[in-house]
C-alpha cells in the first residue's frame, strides 16, 4: 500500500464518520483520571478535523475540559457483511467551550430537540467545538496515523 498524506486519510475517515452517530469523548479528570463519555455528533459531519457536541455547561466534562482542554474522541463503525469489524478511529485535540447562540445555530439540528427544549435557548447550554491534532484509525486492512493541520 503506497503512502498516503494526512489530507487522504483525514478523507478517509471523514467518509466512514459520516454512518457514526456516537463516539466516546474522553477527558482527563480533577484527579488525573480518564473520563469517558457518549457524545452524538448528530451526524453533522463533514469531518475536517473539527467536531461539535452539545452539554451542559454544569458537567463534570466541562469542568474536566477548563482544567485540561485535551481530549480524546473514540469511534467504531457497524460491522461489516461476512463479521468483518467495522473501522476504528482515535482522534486526540483540544476542546474548546463554546456559549455562542449564534454558533449554537450553526452546528443545531432538530434531533438534539429531545435533549435541549428550548434549542439554543436552552439555559445552560454549552457547545464542545473539538480541534483534532492527531488521528489514528485501523480499517481492515488500511490504517493511518498522522497529524491534523
Amino acid at each position: 500500500m503506497a503512502d498516503k498524506t494526512p489530507q487522504q486519510h483525514l478523507s478517509h475517515i471523514a467518509e466512514a464518520m459520516k454512518d457514526i452517530d456516537f463516539v466516546m469523548l474522553n477527558t482527563h479528570t480533577k484527579d488525573g483520571q480518564i473520563g469517558a463519555r457518549p457524545m452524538s455528533n448528530n451526524r453533522q459531519v463533514d469531518y475536517d478535523g473539527d467536531s461539535y457536541y452539545f452539554t451542559w455547561h454544569d458537567c463534570l466534562m466541562t469542568k474536566d475540559i477548563e482544567r485540561d482542554p485535551k481530549v480524546g474522541l473514540s469511534l467504531q463503525g457497524a460491522p461489516r457483511e461476512g463479521g468483518a469489524p467495522g473501522i476504528f478511529i482515535a482522534i486526540e485535540g483540544k476542546a474548546e467551550i463554546v456559549k455562542d447562540k449564534a454558533q449554537f445555530a450553526e452546528h443545531w439540528t432538530k434531533d438534539l430537540d429531545r435533549w435541549f427544549e428550548d434549542g439554543v435557548d436552552t439555559e445552560g447550554l454549552v457547545m464542545l467545538h473539538v480541534h483534532a491534532t492527531r488521528a489514528a484509525y485501523w480499517d481492515g486492512e488500511e490504517e493511518g496515523d498522522f497529524d491534523i493541520g
